[in-house]
C-alpha cells in the first residue's frame, strides 16, 4: 500500500531567495541543531544548460533510517541514503527536486517532490508544494504491522518537514538581512 501526504507553504519572499535558501538548507551549520537526521550531503553531479536556462544536480543525502526503532533495530541498519535530483529553470522560476532512498529499498521506498515556484497570487512570494509517498513492503514477521509503521514514517517525514521549512525561514530572513539597498532579486 502507498501512502502520500501532500503540503503546500508559501514563503512571503520572492522566488530567488527562497531557491537559494534551498540550496543552504543542508550545509548550513546552524541547521545541525534543526535537522539532526540529516547526516551528510554531497553533490555528485551538476549542469548547466545555458540555452535552455536549466541547471541540473544530483546530491546524495544520508540520513537517520526513518521510522520506528524497533524496524531499525530489526534492520540492523540506522541510516538510509537517499538521491536528491534537482532541475531548476530560470526562465520558468521554477525548482523542482525529487528524492528517492536508494538503500532500504527492499522494505521501505519513499519518493519525496518539491516545488518552489512564484506565487500565483503575488510574484514577491513563493509557493512551495510537497508531495511524499510511502511504501512499507511488509515482510511476513511485520506484515499486520505494515499499516502502523507506514503511520510512524509519515509522521516523522512530516514532522522533519516542518522544521526544514522553518529552517528554510530563517534563512530568508537571514538573506534578506544581507541584501544591500543597491542591489534588488
Amino acid at each position: 500500500m502507498v501512502k502520500a501526504y501532500t503540503q503546500e507553504h508559501v514563503y512571503k519572499h520572492p522566488w530567488e531567495r527562497v531557491t537559494s535558501a534551498a540550496w543552504r538548507k543542508f550545509t548550513d551549520p546552524e541547521n545541525k541543531r534543526i535537522l539532526p537526521h540529516i547526516l551528510e550531503v554531497d553533490t555528485l553531479n551538476r549542469k548547466l544548460d545555458s540555452k535552455a536556462g536549466k541547471f541540473y544536480t544530483t546530491r546524495a543525502i544520508t540520513v537517520h533510517a526513518p521510522g520506528p526503532w524497533f524496524i531499525r533495530k530489526i534492520l540492523g541498519q540506522d541510516i538510509c541514503h537517499c538521491v536528491e535530483s534537482t532541475v531548476v529553470d530560470a526562465k520558468l522560476k521554477t525548482m523542482q527536486l525529487t528524492t528517492t532512498n536508494v538503500s532500504l529499498k527492499k522494505v521501505l521506498e519513499v519518493e519525496e517532490k518539491a516545488v518552489y515556484e512564484p506565487h500565483p497570487d503575488n510574484p514577491l512570494w513563493t509557493l512551495a508544494k510537497q508531495r511524499t509517498s510511502i511504501k512499507i513492503k511488509p515482510f511476513s514477521a511485520l506484515a499486520s504491522m505494515a499499516e502502523k509503521v507506514e503511520q510512524k514514517c509519515a509522521d516523522k517525514f512530516l514532522q522533519n518537514s516542518v522544521k526544514g521549512r522553518e529552517v528554510m525561514e530563517r534563512i530568508c530572513k537571514y538573506l534578506e538581512s544581507e541584501k544591500s539597498p543597491g542591489i534588488s532579486l
